[in-house]
């Protein structure tokens, strides 16, 4: 059975980014993103959901909210890295809290514990060792800013991440900037960031001029 996902963004584009991050995982499909929590609630009301993602911060309140009010297991994905919000959206309800941008496989790797997680609650009933031994595995591809994510930061970044992600081959920082909408002087610093967090690489490519260009990929 598919597992019905629902991303709450107040901006599009990651949330559709998000989206299709969660279509890639055999097993799940992801409703269409919605942008704030009076959209979501009435997805809810109307849909089988069987788990949010979650921004934390939305104009007219938390994802937070959304997750205490329901019944549905939920993952915060946010940019916020204040241990208060971390812990207290822990407290609410929420599985685990990734923070933002991350690369693909981040999400996607919980997905796929969680996936397992889901099947082990259809026995009759648990035993304590195995329980034990299931909530571990789950939130082993759960820590906080675990591998593969990068520093907190903007949409710009997770825009980025997801170009050279799609990207056939290395891109130079001018074909990132053009493919996210960014100046070249934008792309760099974020780009700068993301290798300095060794969540992309970066090489160096010798033109006809002898003056190296830096081409940079996923890892």
């Amino acid at each position: 059975m598919m597992v019905n996902v629902l991303v709450l963004d107040d901006d599009f584009f990651v949330g559709q980014i998000h989206a299709r991050y969660v279509d890639e995982v055999p097993g799940f499909t992801a409703l269409e993103p919605v942008r704030d929590l009076r959209t979501a609630r009435d997805v809810i009301a109307e849909n089988d959901v069987d788990l949010l993602l979650v921004d934390y911060v939305l104009p007219e309140g938390t994802g937070v909210d959304l997750v205490r009010e329901t019944d549905i297991d939920a993952i915060v994905l946010s940019a916020v890295t204040d241990p208060q919000v971390v812990r207290s959206s822990l407290r609410a309800g929420a599985m685990t809290y990734i923070v933002k941008p991350f690369a693909a496989e981040v999400l996607q790797n919980f997905l796929r514990r969680y996936a397992r997680y889901r099947r082990y609650w259809e026995r009759e009933k648990v035993g304590q060792a195995d329980l034990e031994r299931q909530l571990r595995n789950l939130h082993d591809a759960a820590a906080v800013g675990g591998t593969g994510a990068s520093p907190a930061g903007s949409s710009t970044t997770t825009r980025i991440l997801a170009a050279l992600e799609e990207a056939s081959g290395p891109m130079t920082a001018l074909e990132v900037a053009e493919a996210v909408g960014a100046s070249r002087a934008t792309a760099q610093r974020h780009l700068a960031k993301l290798a300095e967090a060794r969540t992309i690489t970066v090489s160096l490519q010798y033109g006809n001029t002898g003056r190296p260009e830096h081409l940079y990929a996923t890892r």
